[in-house]
């Protein structure tokens, strides 16, 4: 890399390149030493974190699909406690932006996770609301308003990191959600998460995954992820993480003319590697085409005119 075409800032947070990486898709960072410059990520964010240690779903929890995959891996981590014991100090050697994406089962877990993870080392919380309440019946905090500004209220009480609320899909106005956690005071926002999903074994006539459904994810999200970053640009003033179907660099300048200020890469890790170097080099490489002086330049210069 040369010059300050890819250097940035997101939530005060000096970066790099404006390249992260996706949350369950790239574990702790570690995992990838041997293929990618971790320095020259913009963060990663790490395998999602929960208050105690979690096997995750019993069955088969990954299936290829046309153009990307499904996963019901039930959030498996060994907990915030051994995540700030064992993990978190191995990974100060890399050098890089570590991004601890977060899941709780109550508004306060949200809080008490926040709260733990308000130490040196962590450079801001991703909150993974893609899960039910079940103080509240069982309703999913990512597809309720009201539920998810209750969680990042819960987090920016306990931290003083930067709070990035990752929306789900799954619901019928993406705007609402998005001015709702911006509203609680949200910091940035990350979407989208995947959608749900479903493949079924037409030889046994079961489900092929064992928790029925699960988040669907690859290219073949991409338009969706697209069109829901460019409306969430339109209506909110945090800067935006945009993910889902990203692959390519060609992928990411799409994402950053829609709005995004950073891209997240996520499943295609599992098919290349290097794909965040790939699109580091590719993103440099089109500012200079393009002669423009700063990655910023791009940011939601989308034409619908």
């Amino acid at each position: 890399m040369s010059g300050n075409l890819l250097k940035t800032e997101l939530m005060g947070i000096p970066m790099n390149t404006p390249v992260l990486t996706a949350s369950g898709t790239f574990g702790f960072g570690e995992e990838f030493a041997d293929f990618v410059d971790l320095s020259l990520l913009g963060g990663v964010m790490v395998k999602g974190t929960t208050w105690k240690p979690r096997r995750g779903n019993d069955g088969v929890r990954i299936a290829e699909t046309p153009s990307g995959m499904l996963n019901c891996i039930g959030l498996e981590n060994p907990g915030v406690e051994v995540f700030l014991r064992e993990t978190l100090p191995r990974l100060a050697k890399y050098r890089m932006n570590v991004i601890v994406n977060i899941s709780g089962t109550t508004v306060e877990e949200y809080g008490l996770l926040a709260e733990m993870l308000d130490v040196p080392g962590v450079a801001a919380i991703e909150l993974n609301v893609s899960c039910p309440n079940v103080k509240d019946g069982g309703i999913v905090f990512g597809t309720d308003p009201k539920a998810a500004a209750a969680v990042v209220r819960a987090a920016k009480k306990w931290t003083k990191k930067p709070v990035i609320l990752k929306l789900s899909p799954n619901v019928t106005d993406i705007v609402l959600m998005a001015r709702a956690v911006e509203d609680a005071g949200a910091d940035a926002i990350s979407l989208i998460n995947t959608l749900m999903g479903m493949e079924i074994d037409i030889h046994t006539w079961r489900p092929t995954l064992g928790n029925i459904t699960g988040g669907l994810s690859g290219p073949c999200v991409k338009p969706v992820a697209l069109r829901m970053v460019w409306q969430v640009a339109q209506a909110v003033k945090v800067p935006i993480i945009g993910m889902g179907g990203i692959s390519s660099w060609q992928d990411a300048v799409e994402f950053f003319l829609a709005g995004a200020s950073a891209v997240a890469v996520g499943t295609a890790n599992f098919v290349n590697p290097h794909v965040t170097m790939e699109i580091i080099e590719g993103l440099e490489s089109y500012l200079q085409e393009k002669k423009l002086s700063n990655i910023r330049e791009l940011v939601g210069k989308v034409n619908c005119g």
